[in-house]
């Protein structure tokens, strides 16, 4: 079961904007804490690529699973990927919760990672991490089941969300893409990106960022902000992103 949750963890991270509606929300409180939740919903490409995968494999127990639960994020990882963890990797993990709506036979399959960092340092160590530590689990444990199928194959997605570089203080969020690692990351999807595009799937992307104190400073033209100035909201898609990677830059002064 434990295997069962990675595999849809990891197959929401590392699909990214691929396959996947994300939305990221992030709520800073007064006492400089920040409560982060992505939001990766696969319902759309599980509806097309559940015509691809074998019979046998609908058959499964797993396939007829249905699910609608939150847990440890750390409790979800197999054994094998705990056992290679760090202890500040650990501690990542052991703060942050999993929540799974799943129904693969009514084509569902949302999944959100919830963590709230104590302090800017937190919040910044948590945005450089998380994706690397789901990447960081053994392939063949993620892929039970589904290995005679490429479409659900992991070993096809390893890619991982770490084109970002972050400057976080208690009163700034910059979020500055690098584009040269954004294209490492669109040569490795590409044959994801095309297949996607084939099969019609669209692929959105949100971030609301909601503030305890009004925005001082927004350096995003796309980005809006709120009438209060205490929330900025970051409305793309992945098109519009390969065209233009700058357009996920955020410079917000708080």
């Amino acid at each position: 079961m434990k295997k069962l949750y990675f595999l849809i963890l990891f197959l929401a991270i590392t699909c990214l904007s691929s396959c996947v509606d994300i939305e990221e929300h992030y709520t800073f409180k007064n006492d400089g804490s920040c409560s982060v939740v992505y939001g990766f919903d696969m319902s759309k490409a599980v509806s097309v690529l559940v015509n691809l995968v074998s019979d046998s494999l609908k058959q499964t127990p797993q396939f007829s699973l249905v699910k609608d639960t939150t847990l440890n994020f750390y409790n979800a990882m197999p054994d094998s990927t705990q056992q290679r963890m760090s202890k500040a990797e650990i501690d990542l993990a052991k703060s942050s919760d999993l929540t799974v709506n799943m129904n693969l036979k009514k084509s569902i399959v949302k999944v959100s990672i919830n963590h709230t960092a104590k302090d800017a340092a937190d919040l910044k160590y948590y945005l450089q991490n998380v994706s690397k530590i789901a990447l960081n689990s053994q392939v063949s444990a993620l892929t039970t089941g589904a290995k005679n199928s490429k479409a659900l194959d992991a070993k096809q997605m390893i890619v991982g969300q770490d084109y970002y570089s972050y400057d976080i203080t208690p009163h700034r969020f910059y979020r500055i893409i690098d584009k040269a690692k954004f294209n490492a990351f669109l040569k490795k999807t590409q044959s994801t990106f095309m297949m996607a595009k084939a099969m019609l799937i669209d692929m959105p992307y949100k971030v609301i960022l909601n503030f305890a104190k009004p925005v001082k400073r927004l350096n995003n033209s796309k980005a809006i902000l709120s009438a209060d100035r205490k929330s900025v909201t970051l409305i793309t898609n992945m098109d519009e992103v390969i065209k233009n990677p700058s357009l996920m830059n955020l410079k917000i002064d708080f």
